[in-house]
């Protein structure tokens, strides 16, 4: 299992704008076979801060992820709504050890 946190500051006349395209890339990321989960929080002190937990299968499927038709779509249409770029976090599954969603 490959967890990637992935924190996003966007600028507050796109916050709405932003959460519809993300939204649309979400839904369609849970239709991948490698995706395990694909979570997106918007913080309660600040609505412009983001966080994307997404669980894959294991890094081919995070590679596949980013292949698809969804994708570039909704990098190309949310990158100028970012007030800084995206960070992404790595994580390895330590619990539940048999993670075999």
């Amino acid at each position: 299992m490959l967890i990637v946190h992935v924190h996003v500051q966007v600028k507050p006349e796109s916050v709405e704008a932003f959460k519809e395209a993300t939204l649309i890339n979400a839904r369609a990321s849970l239709k991948e076979p490698g995706v395990v989960r694909f979570d997106v929080g918007q913080r309660q002190d600040d609505p412009t801060r983001f966080v994307f937990v997404e669980v894959y299968r294991d890094a081919a499927a995070a590679t596949a992820h980013k292949e698809t038709a969804h994708y570039p779509v909704w990098r190309d249409t949310v990158a100028p709504m970012m007030a800084e770029p995206r960070q992404s976090v790595k994580f390895n599954n330590v619990y539940p050890e048999d993670a075999s969603w």
